[in-house]
């Protein structure tokens, strides 16, 4: 965001041979806190937020045309959702769900959602009742070990953050529960290898220095 904390659609470059920083094609979405991956020559950018608003845009930069290209929207407008990428798609997981304009006397709700965009297919798929997160959470931790999406602590309908962890089947569409974590915590970092997550400090019942990790040894 800007110096008066309005969203910035500003892209910029690092040519390390040169040391400087260079100017490329805004985002069609102007926003911040969105979620960013890199695949093949595109690099995706997935949510966000405008204000106190989640963001539903989904937008990729082809860096060979060096354009911008305007992709499905996330279906349904979350904030604090856990955005990953996996061999084959982007996730939105859980979240806290905002109320409808007409929704006056709704307030915002943690959710199990997930929304899963198949990157050949260019299409949201349609969600299926297994294919819903076990726990409902928000300001979690989400990546991808083992070709399974993983989703760790956060923030649910309990009174303190969650340690519970879980992780997403993509073949069977199903969510299981794998080990929690030892220190329950929301609003954490993540570090990842090819075999292990890191999931590193964090809020507990106040600022955590917990760092732990976790490695999937079955196969999928």
């Amino acid at each position: 965001m800007g110096a008066d904390t309005a969203p910035q659609a500003l892209v910029r470059v690092y040519e390390p041979q040169k040391d400087q920083w260079l100017p490329l094609p805004p985002m069609p979405t102007p926003r911040y806190g969105a979620s960013a991956f890199a695949r093949g020559n595109k690099i995706y950018v997935l949510g966000g937020r405008q204000g106190k608003m989640p963001v539903t845009a989904l937008e990729s930069f082809d860096l060979e045309v060096r354009g911008w290209s305007r992709l499905p929207c996330i279906p349904s407008r979350r904030a604090f959702s856990g955005c990953v990428s996996s061999d084959s798609s982007l996730f939105s997981l859980g979240g806290l769900q905002q109320p409808g304009p007409h929704n006056f006397y709704s307030r915002p709700h943690f959710v199990s959602t997930v929304e899963e965009y198949h990157v050949e297919q260019g299409a949201w798929l349609k969600p299926t009742r297994t294919s819903r997160m076990r726990e409902k959470r928000a300001d979690f931790v989400a990546g991808c070990l083992g070709g399974r999406v993983i989703a760790a602590g956060g923030l649910g309908n309990e009174p303190s953050p969650l340690a519970s962890v879980e992780s997403y089947n993509s073949a069977k569409r199903r969510w299981e529960y794998v080990a929690p974590m030892p220190t329950a915590r929301c609003s954490s970092a993540l570090l990842q290898t090819d075999a292990m997550m890191f999931v590193i400090g964090g809020v507990s019942q106040g600022p955590s220095a917990a760092v732990e990790a976790l490695c999937l040894q079955e196969s999928v």
